[in-house]
């Protein structure tokens, strides 16, 4: 495919890299798609129609300019399809591996529509990236000149990072100031290593340092320092902090011993594999080694739960969603991993109640799909008479997450933040009410997907480096 012909979707089929059996894939936290050769991606890549209006180009929430990169790694041209990739989107290597393609690009591939199933999009990009790696394309920020603006970011997940990446190439002065140990938010402690394994995220964060970002981790803002000191020190700050707070249960019993939070759970389990101390593991509370596994939830964080129950060793997992299948927020090729390795989804289910002090046993409500609410879908119902027990030693949480309130955490006041708690803020520009201070990502927009977070930490940078240039002219008339 040296020769870089396009438009072989007619000839060549759709391919995937190859994927560990299952059985594999239970043994360890190792991704579970092998990597593409060189052949094969530039044969994938091949297949792409370079269509006149690139639907996948616009319902990737970055654009990235998909249709070029493919058709330079059809021709063999890797380090350039590199430079086009990471020119629109800072982690492409991430975004490869965690992105749902078949919402977004995959999803609306051109060819996917005609019926000749859609370029394998994602693991192109992750080939591409990972190949720059390999091969030393991907340098630390040296930015032309260095300019005197500071800028504080609180959070160090993709959003703060993707800003201070944009911002360093400026040459502005960055300090990202982060409540944990290791910088990377979700990427490091949210997402398991069989979709995002961690050197992955802990070599960008080498880059970004190696740039002049400056990290202050172990440093809880209203704790360690006042947000009114880090607006003190710098000329802009950007609130990333995410959204932590876990949706809780109701029902008699939920405050039971052995049911736990998803975030808790699964951060549990990325700290064993960073090699800590993790007591909470150790002693089985956050463990499901041996255990009967119930998980609550239909999204990604469930799907990330359940798989990682299985591979600590659960004896059974079953997955409770109140809706059906396709009424899912979850990756759909999630669902079917997870079904490979042996998650039983228990689909219309609710839990109504738990049983015992240390919970064993889960009241499960059936549920039916009734009318269509404002929003669309269909308001699940219960189906009266229809209880039944699911036997549990570990309950899992996964039900979404909502913005802590930071207001009062941080004591600020004059920052407004809408009825669901966010912060408010431009969605083109992400300035707060605060002169100065901006937001992005899931506590501007709610929990959402990593490439959104991305998107804005990116808005949000340029947006600070206008100002900048806006405060200079007007300071040289």
């Amino acid at each position: 495919m040296a020769s870089g012909k396009m438009l072989q979707f007619i000839s060549v089929g759709r391919d995937m890299p190859e994927k560990r059996t299952a059985e594999e894939r239970r043994e360890d936290f190792g991704e579970i798609y092998r990597d593409f050769a060189a052949t094969k991606a530039e044969e994938q890549a091949s297949r792409c129609s370079q269509c006149g209006v690139p639907y996948c180009q616009s319902h990737c929430p970055l654009h990235n300019n998909i249709p070029d990169w493919l058709r330079l790694t059809a021709s063999d041209r890797l380090q350039e399809a590199y430079e086009i990739s990471q020119a629109t989107n800072t982690f492409p290597e991430i975004c490869g591996r965690i992105c749902p393609q078949d919402r977004l690009c995959e999803g609306n591939c051109v060819i996917e529509q005609s019926g000749h199933g859609t370029v394998t999009i994602g693991a192109v990009e992750k080939y591409i990236t990972d190949t720059a790696w390999e091969n030393g394309w991907v340098q630390p920020i040296a930015p032309s000149a260095e300019r005197t603006e500071s800028v504080g970011i609180i959070g160090a997940g993709p959003g703060g990072l993707a800003c201070a990446d944009v911002l360093r190439r400026a040459g502005v002065q960055v300090t990202v100031y982060d409540r944990y140990d290791r910088a990377g938010g979700l990427l490091t402690y949210g997402i398991p290593g069989f979709k995002l394994e961690k050197d992955v995220v802990m070599r960008r964060i080498e880059q970004l340092e190696k740039g002049g970002v400056t990290f202050r981790l172990n440093c809880n803002v209203g704790d360690d320092i006042s947000f009114a000191e880090i607006r003190e020190t710098h000329d802009a700050v950007l609130i990333a902090t995410g959204v932590y707070k876990t949706r809780d249960l109701q029902g008699p019993g939920s405050g039971a011993a052995g049911i736990v939070n998803a975030i808790d759970y699964l951060t549990a389990s990325n700290r064993k594999s960073f090699g800590d101390d993790v007591p909470e593991f150790d002693s089985g509370e956050l463990n499901a080694e041996g255990k009967k596994v119930v998980v609550i939830g239909g999204g990604d964080t469930a799907m990330d739960c359940v798989r990682t129950a299985i591979r600590q060793g659960a004896t059974s997992v079953k997955c409770l969603y109140r809706r059906d299948r396709e009424n899912m927020p979850g990756s759909q090729r999630e669902v079917a991993n997870a079904e490979e390795e042996g998650v039983e989804f228990v689909w219309l289910s609710a839990p109504k109640g738990f049983a015992g002090d240390r919970v064993e046993r889960v009241m499960v409500q059936t549920m039916r799909l009734g009318q269509p609410d404002a929003t669309g879908r269909r308001v699940p119902e219960i189906v009266e008479g229809a209880d039944y027990v699911e036997e549990a030693d570990l309950v899992v949480k996964a039900l979404g997450f909502e913005p802590e309130d930071l207001t009062a955490l941080w004591g600020v006041e004059g920052l407004e933040v809408t009825r669901w708690g966010t912060v408010m803020a431009d969605f083109q520009t992400h300035e707060t009410s605060l002169p100065g201070v901006y937001a992005c990502g899931d506590i501007q927009r709610g929990a959402s997907l990593v490439v959104w977070a991305i998107r804005d930490g990116r808005e949000a940078a340029d947006a600070m480096l206008a100002q900048f240039a806006s405060k200079a002219a007007v300071a040289a008339e």
